[in-house]
């Protein structure tokens, strides 16, 4: 192209259909960098510098940084996601250099009214993708670096209601996936568990599953041992469970919950949700769904009925029993006794009456008894 009216240099090349362009304040210079990119091009690589735009920066990023960490295929997926839709979407265009803090801000303030958990993450996500731009020498400073929250709903887990326990256990005892519902409810397994245990891992002698492995996430045949030493566990199963273990006993190395179309096959995360949309439709026609040509066309059951929300209940079970706070946090299998203590907050009528009961048995009347300071000092 030559020198143009700004007094820079540019020069152009086509390599395999696409037009590669080199600028400089020389004509050396442009022809150096265009040399550059064609070598990048030719290589499968990226020229990085200050002038590499958001998207291409956050492919890189992605690639390089995120794909190789300790992660997997599903976490990946997710963060990949969360950039894709969010970040590049607004200023993928823009170069490194040109991202202000106020640019990063916005693309949270739209997030406005989404959960708690997915602002988090995206800023966290772009925090971690600008420090690292930062620490390769492309920008001077992370704009990511003090991006404030927006305003989002804190979406926690629930317990079941009355009547949805009750409606719950009747369809469970017809439903093929009854038996899964029931260890879900009353012994707290999270789903990836579920998928993981052999008959070996249930003694019912002892009335116990021993959770030592879960399903990796986005992997369909990678069983490992769960996230953290937490999740390796002993959890009892209540007296009236075990003659429906008993039913459905198979060899030590058969899986405990299987496809139905392949009784041999443990599920996958696909298969699992299917598992559970056909017990969610049973249940629904159990309380009154309307259907129509087979098609459910007006719903009884909640919107945010899940399988957690089962483990969940187990929580709030293990708390209206009295069972200990750190107890509970080796039942459900918790790194962390706070998130423990956040199902362990609910309120209802039978925890105040435990409170009641516990303060009247103490004679408050009577004075605490405290030691002889005398005897104390000899």
């Amino acid at each position: 192209m030559g020198q143009c009216k700004d007094g820079y240099w540019r020069e152009t090349e086509t390599y395999e259909g696409k037009q590669y362009i080199g600028c400089g304040k020389t004509q050396k210079e442009a022809l150096k960098k265009l040399a550059e990119k064609i070598a990048a091009a030719k290589n499968g690589t990226t020229v990085l510098n200050k002038n590499t735009t958001v998207k291409a920066w956050a492919e890189t990023w992605l690639e390089t940084y995120v794909k190789n960490s300790d992660i997997t295929d599903k976490s990946f997926a997710n963060i990949k996601g969360k950039i894709y839709n969010n970040v590049i979407p607004a200023i993928g265009s823009m170069k490194l250099k040109d991202v202000k803090e106020p640019h990063l801000q916005k693309i949270l303030n739209d997030q406005k009214g989404m959960s708690m958990s997915h602002v988090t993450k995206l800023r966290s996500y772009m925090k971690r993708m600008f420090e690292r731009a930062k620490k390769c020498h492309l920008i001077a400073y992370n704009p990511a670096e003090d991006l404030v929250l927006p305003k989002a709903e804190d979406k926690k887990r629930r317990p079941l209601t009355d009547a949805e326990r009750e409606a719950i256990l009747k369809t469970a005892e017809t439903h093929h996936a009854g038996l899964w519902v029931k260890t879900l409810l009353y012994c707290g397994l999270r789903p990836g568990e579920t998928i993981a245990l052999q008959w070996r891992d249930i003694d019912l002698e002892k009335k116990v599953i021993n959770v030592r492995y879960a399903l990796e996430s986005g992997k369909s045949d990678v069983f490992k041992p769960p996230k953290s030493n937490a999740g390796i566990r002993t959890v009892p199963i209540p007296d009236h469970l075990i003659p429906s273990f008993k039913a459905a006993q198979r060899g030590p190395f058969d899986y405990v919950f299987t496809q139905v179309k392949n009784p041999n096959k443990h599920h996958t995360e696909s298969s699992l949700r299917c598992y559970w949309k056909s017990f969610v439709r049973a249940l629904d026609i159990n309380l009154g769904a309307k259907v129509y040509r087979n098609q459910i066309i007006e719903s009884k059951v909640a919107d945010d009925l899940t399988p957690y929300v089962l483990r969940h209940t187990y929580g709030t079970d293990l708390q209206d029993a009295g069972v200990p706070l750190n107890v509970a946090k080796y039942l459900m299998g918790h790194a962390d006794i706070s998130t423990t203590a956040n199902i362990y907050t609910h309120e209802n009528d039978n925890i105040i009456q435990m409170a009641a009961d516990l303060i009247n048995k103490r004679d408050i009347k009577k004075p605490i008894k405290k030691p002889n300071s005398n005897a104390a000092n000899t």
